[in-house]
């Protein structure tokens, strides 16, 4: 059986909308330009390609290969931050990543702690992804200190142990 199976409908959406909100998060807690935005979404999806086979990141990226499995993840996370500024959206993204780790926890307890580092490798790649605060891609710093904060929440709440 697939893991997806073991997932109410519900469940399933939110555990597809993690990946995004995991870059969400990042990309929020300090907000750049048109172009670190894009690498910041580059490295996101990087993470997707590169998830182990047999795993749910695996499943939830071959989800994300279909425009039903995008939609239902971007449906979700556009309510979560409707309306919200960059620090809210930080804070509500990583409320959520532990709601939806917490069921998996209680889904496919045997998938969490992968999952939960998974989230916050998907997180390290999107802060190390473009450097904030210089000009132009000169200067600057590759990951900035709210990025950083940022980083260190994500674990507190996930229970990670990865770093910048």
């Amino acid at each position: 059986m697939a893991l997806k199976e073991k997932f109410s409908e519900t469940d399933w959406a939110m555990v597809l909308e993690a990946p995004m909100l995991s870059g969400l998060a990042i990309t929020a807690a300090d907000p750049g330009g048109l172009i670190g935005a894009v690498q910041e979404s580059a490295a996101m999806a990087g993470s997707l390609k590169d998830a182990s086979a047999g795993t749910l990141a695996a499943e939830v990226a071959e989800a994300y290969k279909t425009s039903e499995g995008r939609s239902t993840a971007m449906d979700g996370v556009k309510a979560l931050v409707k309306g919200k500024k960059p620090p809210e959206i930080t804070e509500a993204a990583i409320a959520r990543l532990s709601e939806i780790l917490g069921t998996v926890k209680t889904t496919v307890p045997e998938e969490a702690g992968a999952f939960s580092e998974f989230l916050i490798d998907t997180a390290t790649r999107t802060a190390e992804a473009a450097k904030e605060g210089g000009f132009l891609g000169f200067g600057g710093e590759a990951v900035s200190d709210a990025e950083k904060k940022t980083l260190a929440d994500l674990q507190a709440a996930l229970g990670g142990t990865a770093g910048v």
